[in-house]
Formats: structure tokens, C-alpha cells, sequence
């Protein structure tokens, strides 16, 4: 049986180039998404930071969990995507 490959895109902590603490996890691994859903809020210096999907697909492999303390560049997840053209 022939299956189309899938592509994974993770997520990423890209900014603030700091330490965080993640304060909140919106969702649940399998869970559908669509661009601009509120996926991880994360907290550095006092200040929260929301983190959005940037693709559509399902939450696969979350790695952090509340009160986790995540560096820079860190995976915090991935997103699991039908389409072919992903960028």
C-alpha cells in the first residue's frame, strides 16, 4: 500500500533569544491546528510570550511541560502537515 510521506515542521523558541519558562500549554498531542493557533505561552523577564502555529496540521511529540524551563532555539513540538509544499 503506497502512503504519501508527510512532512513535519517544528515548532521553534526563535525569540526571546533567553531563557524561558513555559506558563501554559494550549494543546494536546494529535490535536488539529490551523496557522495562528495558540500552541505554548512562555514567560522571560516578567513577560509572557505566546507562540503560534505557523502551519496547519496535528501536534505530534511535545517535548516541554508547564513550569519547564526551555533555552533559546529549543523544539518545544511538532506539526504534522499533508501538504507537499512545505516551507
Amino acid at each position: 500500500m503506497y502512503r504519501r510521506r508527510r512532512a513535519a515542521h517544528q515548532v521553534i523558541l526563535s525569540s526571546p533569544p533567553m531563557r524561558s519558562t513555559v506558563v501554559k500549554i494550549a494543546v494536546d498531542e494529535g490535536a488539529n491546528v490551523v496557522a495562528v493557533d495558540l500552541l505554548f505561552v512562555l514567560e522571560a523577564m516578567k513577560m509572557e510570550q505566546p507562540i503560534a502555529a505557523h502551519k496547519s496540521g496535528h501536534i505530534k511529540n511535545i517535548s516541554a511541560t508547564v513550569r519547564d524551563t526551555v533555552r533559546g532555539g529549543s523544539v518545544l513540538g511538532s506539526i504534522f502537515s499533508d501538504d507537499a509544499n512545505c516551507s
